[in-house]
């Protein structure tokens, strides 16, 4: 189930939040736990076993280094039992397939597939759970003695998909005392619906230029076409994710949670550096605290700082996807932060115009990475991009999709969220009728359309 369907909008959604606020208040995390739970399991029942034993492993480990909070041995025992059966699901139900077909290649061999599904939003709840036994093993929060409140957290179904990664530290007051008042619920369905609109108005739109062009012999396309098509994938990408991050930070608001913030319009960046302070910022705040930090960070000497650098942007690239060219896009960023902060930046911010333009390019540059997982015909299409082979296709192309490619450019910015906090938010007759006009032709979009996708599921 997706919040951007009928079914959610319509059924779950309204239900759910009758359920939960009619629950008396020592009863809400076991109602939100059911019902995030009952959401999950809609769509693959069978792995809601995978779920629950997470949440039996993350508990009773953190009970356990509760336990022996004066004896570092056994705290350390519990945490690899947490981070093993963690990562463990991780890499069977993600890579197993990825090594099996490796290995086959490196060697020769023909050793079949395993038929597995990638379970809904695993790579996002594996490190939420795991950031709450490590954040127990260091002391920086109490274990959850409430296994129904440990539940909820796990579960939340706001951000249970596919994101923000919200730790623990970041709601564990809220899980045990939170109080919900007229404005937050408001806050919340404004923004609800603002990140519906992103997803379903702007991404979907924009989503289906970029199908268009993947679907295309490259061969035969122009190199304007080629770059028209990245242009499209990155709008798409980005207005679909937080769109739905958006849509995640509303709803926990109506359930009485403040998650954290996950862009920031990233492609205002001057920089790459700027960049990943703006993009997937809860991901980014991950690994920073749970990996690039323990392994020494940037108070060590500079060659081990790369090091550090090049383990985060691997596992960065491998955390998205089980093929090499999402590891090949996470080293590209590698090797351009490791340039941007030995030499470049200083040049940079030197002129507003080139730092915008370099930005734009790496990043088309890196979203055709991203975006084909085929080395073979992403090899072409870097070759469609730059041969400058002549042609009209992008052409009609433009015209089609020209509106939606201005909006995508003006909603990429921050100015109508300026216009709207001065002309609009003070106004509530205009605010609402904004927000009905933006919720009903969302709505008519999905009654009408069959295309619906959301890029995240597959990670």
């Amino acid at each position: 189930m997706v919040f951007s369907s009928i079914l959610f909008l319509f059924r779950f959604m309204p239900i759910a939040f009758l359920i939960y606020y009619l629950s008396p208040k020592k009863m809400k995390n076991f109602s939100l736990m059911v019902l995030s739970l009952i959401f999950y399991a809609w769509g693959e029942p069978k792995y809601l076993p995978i779920m629950l034993f997470s949440i039996v492993l993350d508990y009773s480990c953190g009970l356990g280094m509760r336990r022996f909070k004066d004896n570092k041995a056994l705290r350390r025992m519990f945490l690899i039992f947490s981070m093993t059966g963690n990562l463990g699901m991780l890499f069977f139900f993600k890579y197993t397939n990825f090594f099996i077909d490796n290995i086959n290649g490196l060697f020769g061999l023909a050793i079949p597939a395993m038929s597995l599904t990638l379970p809904l939003g695993i790579s996002f709840y594996t490190f939420q759970t795991m950031s709450y036994s490590i954040d127990v093993y260091r002391g920086k929060v109490e274990a959850e003695t409430n296994i129904i409140n440990f539940g909820a957290f796990v579960v939340l179904f706001p951000q249970l998909i596919a994101g923000p990664i919200v730790k623990y530290s970041d709601i564990s007051n809220e899980l045990k005392n939170r109080r919900m008042n007229l404005c937050q619920i408001e806050d919340g369905i404004r923004l609800f619906i603002m990140g519906l609109g992103s997803k379903v108005l702007i991404a979907n739109n924009i989503g289906a230029l970029w199908t268009e062009v993947e679907g295309l012999n490259v061969a035969g396309i122009s190199s304007g076409l080629a770059w028209l098509g990245i242009i499209a994938f990155s709008f798409q990408i980005y207005f679909d994710f937080s769109g739905y991050s958006l849509m995640a930070i509303g709803l926990g608001k109506m359930l009485g949670f403040e998650f954290p913030q996950n862009f920031n319009y990233p492609y205002i960046s001057r920089s790459i550096t700027e960049f990943w302070r703006r993009w997937h910022m809860t991901l980014s705040s991950w690994f920073r605290e749970y990996l690039y930090i323990p392994l020494g960070g940037n108070r060590v000497k500079p060659l081990r700082m790369y090091f550090n650098l090049l383990v985060v942007w691997a596992c960065t690239g491998f955390w998205h996807g089980a093929s090499w060219n999402f590891v090949l896009w996470g080293l590209f960023f590698f090797v351009v932060l490791v340039i941007e902060k030995t030499v470049l930046l200083k040049y940079l911010e030197k002129s507003k115009c080139i730092s915008h333009i370099y930005v734009i390019v790496l990043l088309l540059l890196s979203w055709t990475l991203f975006a084909i997982t085929d080395f073979s015909q992403l090899g072409l299409y870097f070759q469609k991009m730059f041969d400058f082979t002549g042609g009209v296709d992008w052409l009609y192309y433009l015209r089609n999709y020209g509106v939606t490619l201005i909006l995508c450019c003006i909603f990429s910015t921050p100015l109508l969220k300026k216009l709207y906090e001065k002309k609009i938010q003070y106004h509530p007759i205009l605010k609402t009728v904004l927000l009905a006009v933006v919720l009903i032709f969302s709505v008519a979009y999905l009654v009408d359309a069959s295309y619906n996708p959301f890029l995240y599921f597959r990670f």
